[in-house]
């Protein structure tokens, strides 16, 4: 298939034909000026040197290489190449908390980093760390979607999850089961390569805990390794709404959430994972260490990569023209002028 990086440029060819109209003008001004001196037939002896065909010809020769140098700007591919591509790796889901308690604190602040944009820096350096691995990506609040299925496309799991805003989900809650449920069909059917499920939350307001637990011991039994990283402190804090803070209608107190540790170390154990805060700095350390005991696995993947850049050759092409028009004079050529194509010998001439 052939294509081009900018063919917006293309539009510039537009220049050729209209170059071309200028010149047919200006080459009929030239005879209709000439005309007012005399007939054609009678002034054209008097210019032996100039030739008919040449001004034609040159100006043919500057339009191709006027049309090679912008088909070159415009990077003239040769075609999409899709390219297999086979890793040893693992395969990772991420699921991520977008429930209200996640725009609280990280900390015990009420004024620092939120949570979620805690749980967004701290997913966006595993990202990068997770090579040859495929990654899936899960939001959850009372009911749990699928953001991006497990690939090895980094760069739009990372954009997702930059997309995540729990103010944007109005079915609100803390249904960790509904999210381990859809991250273990998320998976592939590749029973070689180990699988891990992550789970970013304050593990707060948990409804249905034996559900939760249930799920998790489900998923090890299946080989799935549910991790959990906690994000917030034990320290309750208030959550923030428009100007001022989320007010509970019931009690008309604001309404106060902490990071619940012993409950989400509980779901980790229940599935044969760790727990680890992700305000701690070994937080990421740990993780890679507990990801490493999975096995690894061949994993095939398809990465989309443009080949064969054709634009030197239109460039070259359009250079030797280019050189060639700076010899093509508009004089006629002299050893030329003197033979005779079509032109036959009198006999009686050559016979004497």
């Amino acid at each position: 298939m052939f294509s081009f990086a900018y063919p917006e440029i293309l539009y510039l060819l537009l220049l050729v034909p209209l170059y071309v109209g200028l010149y047919a003008w200006s080459r009929y001004a030239h005879k209709r000026n000439l005309r007012k001196f005399g007939r054609l037939t009678s002034l054209l002896p008097l210019m032996p040197g100039m030739s008919p065909y040449k001004p034609p010809l040159k100006i043919c020769v500057q339009m191709v290489a006027l049309s090679l140098l912008i088909l070159a700007c415009a990077r003239p591919w040769g075609g999409v190449k899709n390219q297999k591509t086979t890793k040893e790796g693992i395969e990772v889901v991420i699921a991520v908390d977008a429930s209200n308690s996640m725009l609280a604190s990280a900390t015990a602040d009420p004024n620092g980093s939120s949570r979620m944009r805690t749980a967004k820096f701290t997913l966006e350096k595993l990202i990068n760390r997770l090579d040859n691995d495929r990654v899936g990506l899960i939001i959850y609040a009372n009911n749990a979607y699928t953001l991006i299925p497990v690939t090895n496309d980094y760069v739009s799991a990372k954009m997702f999850l930059n997309s995540i805003d729990p103010s944007q989900i109005k079915d609100q809650g803390t249904n960790i089961t509904s999210a381990i449920n859809l991250a273990v069909n998320s998976f592939s059917d590749n029973k070689e390569a180990g699988k891990a499920l992550i789970l970013l939350t304050d593990a707060e307001e948990l409804e249905n805990k034996e559900e939760v637990m249930q799920a998790a011991s489900a998923a090890a039994r299946k080989g799935i390794q549910v991790d959990v990283v906690g994000v917030g402190s034990p320290t309750a804090v208030t959550i923030p709404e428009g100007d001022g803070v989320m007010m509970d209608y019931e009690t008309g107190q604001p309404v106060r959430t902490a990071l619940n540790e012993d409950l989400a170390a509980e779901i980790a154990k229940a599935a044969k994972g760790i727990y680890v805060n992700a305000g701690n700095k070994d937080a990421l350390g740990e993780l890679d260490r507990q990801l490493d005991t999975l096995k690894k696995a061949a994993l095939e993947g398809s990465t989309y990569s443009q080949h064969d850049e054709l634009f030197y050759i239109f460039a070259a092409i359009a250079l030797a023209l280019m050189c060639a028009d700076i010899f093509l004079l508009d004089r006629k050529i002299g050893w030329l002028s003197k033979i005779s194509f079509f032109r036959k010998e009198d006999k009686t001439q050559t016979e004497s």
